[in-house]
């Protein structure tokens, strides 16, 4: 009886929250047009053009739970290198907007506004899954803004018959199913794609992430998997950046399978590299932090 009345997520989230400002970061919200309020953690007083210190880094989370969630084990690690800025998308967390748009054109259009709207010109983009989408297309449009880009299992290369290959590992016949878990079941086989460990987690635990991270504007996010502009076309619509590129990713990934990466890798051209992370899923970012914040680094800071 105990357990049912409280919430881990509730109290992870306000454990994210104090780290995150502990770390010098604050939580805000800025109108970036007449419709759409994106919110996002970044520095608490941006300094001056003249006077900043640390090259700015923007974070993007994936499909789930905000950007807090996704990026918990990199906080700490970059906050002394980089002025770290970590939005939600539109309708994850608090942003949100009155438009009817809803590709991941739309998305990267929004973050590029809350950029701006901070006084931020340049900066490098990590993206994680549908993350790597929007640092993508961020990338593609202004490429004298965006100066190096990170995909972190992100198959922007994505074709109709990869989402088909995923429902059938998934045993779902939608990908709303999958990507949008309204059960503790769903929610249990979208884990057993995207993560590596196996641990058994009972019902009452992933019904507690499903009523707090995935219920919120489900509308909304069905419409975003729907709206997908990538994804679309056989081969992928997708061209070489014009800033070095590194994607990052799992090898025992099965949301985006590795033989992605590699064709993406020899799609996006001669400043593209890859990393592939070993005993690594889906959500490597998480599971072999401190590796992926080492390649991070090194990529972002030495190369």
């Amino acid at each position: 009886m105990v357990l049912s009345c409280l919430s881990f997520v509730s109290l992870y989230g306000s454990f994210l929250r104090r780290s995150l400002t502990a770390s010098g970061l604050s939580s805000q919200s800025i109108d970036v047009d007449s419709d759409t309020t994106i919110h996002f953690w970044g520095p608490k007083s941006p300094p001056a053009d003249d006077q900043q210190r640390k090259p700015p880094l923007l974070l993007i989370h994936g499909f789930g739970p905000q950007g807090v969630w996704q990026w918990r084990q990199q906080v700490s690690f970059l906050t002394p290198h980089f002025e770290l800025y970590i939005p939600d998308l539109v309708f994850f967390g608090e942003s949100t907007t009155k438009s009817s748009e809803r590709s991941e054109i739309f998305q990267a259009e929004a973050i590029g506004k809350l950029m701006e709207k901070v006084g931020v010109r340049n900066y490098s983009v990590v993206g994680t899954s549908y993350g790597g989408f929007v640092a993508y297309r961020m990338a593609e449009m202004w490429p004298e803004r965006v100066e190096k880009v990170v995909l972190a299992s992100s198959g922007v290369n994505l074709k109709p018959k990869d989402n088909g290959e995923l429902l059938k590992r998934a045993k779902v016949e939608k990908i709303e199913e999958l990507m949008l878990p309204e059960t503790a079941g769903q929610l249990r086989t979208l884990l057993r794609l995207a993560a590596t460990n196996r641990v058994y987690v009972p019902d009452f635990f992933l019904n507690d992430f499903v009523d707090k991270l995935y219920r919120e504007n489900r509308k909304e996010k069905m419409e975003l998997l729907k709206g997908l502009a990538l994804g679309k076309h056989d081969p992928p619509n997708i061209s070489p950046l014009p800033q070095k590129v590194l994607i990052i990713w799992g090898d025992e990934d099965n949301i985006f399978l590795l033989d992605m990466a590699k064709e993406l890798k020899e799609i996006l051209g001669k400043n593209a590299s890859l990393e592939v992370m070993k005993k690594a899923s889906h959500i490597a970012q998480l599971e072999q932090a401190k590796d992926f914040n080492k390649i991070l680094f090194n990529f972002l800071c030495v190369s």
